[in-house]
């Protein structure tokens, strides 16, 4: 491809992006740690958030944000959601015009609730935005495993460009014109992640899991839809296909928290023991708000932000859980 390609963030999901990437198109890398980069370009691996892999020897890195975005003609974006704002106006004196910028990041901006794509149009308006998504275990792409995504934008044109920028062998991307619904069905999945974890360190069963995951969709479909998003999006694989993956993989961060809440330890304790963002975590006031502000009811949401904010135990929450009457399946809670 012609394309040149910037990608911000060295964490584990940036890293295998590049990766990806790099089968098609020239692809920067920029990371702030002098050596993640230093190892990326002289070890071709990264062994902090990718323990084993081998990085593709085109995978070029810098700790220079100006030299990964100058002259790119697509930028993105592997930055945690708290920080999503901040490197979009570091690079914003750089970036060229029109550029896509395109968010791989699953979380809300705590302070307003914005999704990622809404904070690339008010920081960089102009740029098309877009969003990659789905059930995608870094690990396990890494490793050679059949995987699948999701690409959205408004923009049906460059979508189908940046579909050839991303898919590649064993790694099947699909295109997606619902911007809102794709990016909420990665934010929302991982509070139910927290709570299927939570019940998984109880003990809870297949059964409990199994209902858990389908009244969380439930949820998660009620908010998305109330927000704009399709209903067929979270049927899908940035909607069922992410929310499984993310609530039965040992893999998946958010779980693991959830996992650990269940066998009684707190949030901080385990928080301080991770290098990497559980996402779920940091949203999980951003969610319980918008779905108050929607007037819509998410009783798992809100029991998980009680265990997260310290204010109730993953006892308490499955107990209350269990308490709240059942109605029609279609019924909302």
């Amino acid at each position: 491809m012609n394309l040149n390609a910037g990608l911000l963030g060295g964490g584990s999901w940036g890293t295998t992006v590049a990766a990806l990437i790099a089968r098609n198109a020239p692809i920067t890398l920029w990371a702030r740690n002098r050596d993640t980069v230093d190892e990326i370009n002289t070890h071709h691996s990264n062994t902090k958030f990718l323990p084993d892999a081998v990085l593709p020897e085109n995978v070029r890195a810098t700790n220079n944000i100006e030299d990964a975005v100058t002259g790119m003609d697509v930028i993105i974006m592997g930055i945690p959601s708290q920080s999503f704002r901040g490197v979009l106006e570091q690079i914003k004196p750089h970036i060229r015009p029109w550029v896509p910028v395109i968010s791989l990041s699953k979380g809300l901006e705590l302070s307003t609730g914005k999704r990622m794509t809404e904070l690339i149009n008010e920081v960089l308006p102009g740029h098309p935005a877009g969003v990659l998504t789905g059930p995608n275990l870094a690990r396990e792409i890494m490793s050679g495993y059949a995987a699948a995504s999701v690409i959205a934008m408004d923009d049906e044109v460059i979508v189908r460009e940046l579909q050839k920028l991303f898919h590649s062998g064993l790694f099947r991307v699909y295109t997606n014109h619902d911007v809102i619904g794709c990016e909420l069905g990665g934010v929302l999945k991982n509070i139910i992640a927290i709570a299927t974890g939570m019940g998984d360190g109880q003990g809870a069963g297949e059964n409990t899991r199994s209902a858990v995951i389908t009244r969380g969709l439930a949820e998660i479909t009620r908010l998305g839809v109330a927000m704009g998003g399709e209903p067929q999006t979270f049927a899908g694989l940035a909607g069922t296909g992410d929310l499984i993956a993310t609530c039965t993989s040992a893999q998946s961060r958010n779980r693991t928290v959830g996992y650990e809440l269940g066998k009684g330890r707190t949030i901080k304790e385990i928080v301080d023991e991770m290098f990497m963002v559980a996402e779920g975590v940091k949203s999980a006031p951003a969610v319980v708000a918008l779905a108050e502000q929607y007037g819509v009811d998410m009783p798992i949401a809100r029991e998980v932000l009680q265990v997260v904010q310290d204010k109730s135990t993953a006892r308490q929450a499955f107990r209350g859980l269990l308490k709240t009457a059942a109605g029609a399946e279609s019924d909302p809670g």
